[in-house]
């Protein structure tokens, strides 16, 4: 008698592809706000939903892209105000 149904998926996809959304969805909100934290978490979600090998690879590039591009953008604005965060 067997109490639980077999798996048809592989286990664990699910939670990649939700990773490779969120990396894109905090990359592309990162370069409007909270770069500083948006960005990292942004280039690890992505990764990790690269290396655990998800069907949304397109997106998870694109989380990775815009991860870095977070950082980047940071970088450009510390360089050109001489500081690690904005004065209003």
């Amino acid at each position: 008698m067997q109490l639980t149904a077999p798996a048809t998926r592989r286990t664990g996809i699910r939670d990649t592809d939700g990773m490779a959304v969120a990396s894109f969805v905090l990359g592309l909100l990162g370069l409007l706000v909270f770069n500083v934290f948006l960005g990292p978490v942004a280039v690890v979600l992505a990764s990790l939903a690269l290396w655990r090998g998800t069907d949304r690879r397109g997106r998870a590039w694109l989380g990775l892209g815009l991860g870095i591009a977070d950082l980047l953008v940071l970088l450009a604005f510390m360089q050109a105000d001489g500081s690690v965060s904005w004065s209003f």
